[in-house]
């Protein structure tokens, strides 16, 4: 059996295929003792963990990951996870004035961390609400229920997190939804430290060959709506919705993708650095 290798996500209906992998023990068939950490902080916390090495692998949001390496990282893309764009609903206490998006200029927005996905997604919907991303303020929350105190407490004025994940929120009105903010570009990769990459490269193809047959035959599983609808505590309607507009990926991160990411955040000065975008892609020997 090889070393025990740590891989880190949000515990998100996105990430379920591993689960199923994990419970079938398919990676120890291949002899991969691969352990599943779920991490509710999101991407900034999970950031943390690799650059500690607790963790080898992450599922990480594609702007995360950009910022990161841009701040220091030493990671790379070995896989563009899921290809569709993630849907960010911008949220407000049920209970307060707001209804509308416009409203929330120059309010505080409630963040997981700083370089989480709710902090790199403000500007991003800043810029597209033609807001001055300089005015922004944050309230760091780290987790789910961080943001729904902030906002009932008012240290928060609005919170932007995956719509399908908060929609129980929003059916027992908690939150109030006043818009939804797209990613423009594929949201998750998979993600290796470089040393791990660069040290494992024949177990990492198995992994993903391993991951993909599951994600490739994901929607194929009878009743996948019902398992997800039950473990996610979700509707079915808002599960059905959510499997339509959502596509795992088995291939590699587009480069030119890769470049309107950067591209993006360099625009809004959210990176350190602008790091070659080549250096982010991994490349296994003789492909």
């Amino acid at each position: 059996m090889n070393r025990k290798i740590e891989i880190v996500g949000v515990p998100e209906h996105f990430n379920l295929p591993w689960h199923l992998a994990l419970d079938e023990g398919a990676f120890q068939q291949r002899g991969i003792n691969l352990e599943w950490t779920d991490v509710p902080e999101g991407t900034g916390r999970m950031v943390e963990l690799l650059n500690s090495g607790k963790a080898d692998l992450a599922i990480l949001l594609t702007e995360g990951y950009v910022r990161a390496v841009s701040e220091g990282l030493e990671a790379i893309i070995v896989q563009e996870y899921i290809a569709t764009p993630l849907l960010w609903g911008v949220h407000v206490n049920a209970k307060s004035t707001y209804t509308t998006q416009a409203e929330l200029v120059n309010k505080r927005a409630a963040i997981s961390r700083y370089g989480s996905g709710s902090h790199l997604m403000a500007f991003v919907h800043a810029k597209h609400m033609a807001w001055p991303a300089d005015a922004l303020e944050f309230e760091v929350i780290n987790t789910l229920d961080g943001a729904v105190q902030a906002l009932r407490e008012e240290r928060a004025d609005y919170f932007m997190w995956e719509k399908f994940t908060t929609q129980p929120l929003v059916d027992q009105g908690v939150f109030r939804r006043v818009g939804v903010c797209p990613t423009p570009w594929p949201c998750f990769v998979i993600v290796a430290r470089a040393d791990f990459a660069r040290d494992e490269a024949g177990l990492l193809s198995d992994l993903l060959e391993i991951i993909n047959g599951y994600t490739s035959e994901f929607k194929l599983i009878p009743s996948i709506d019902r398992t997800l609808s039950n473990h996610y505590k979700q509707t079915l309607p808002d599960i059905r919705e959510w499997l339509s507009l959502t596509r795992w990926s088995q291939e590699q991160l587009n480069i030119e993708v890769l470049e309107k990411v950067s591209d993006t955040l360099n625009e809004l000065n959210l990176l350190s650095n602008k790091m070659p975008i080549e250096n982010m892609l991994w490349k296994p020997s003789g492909l």
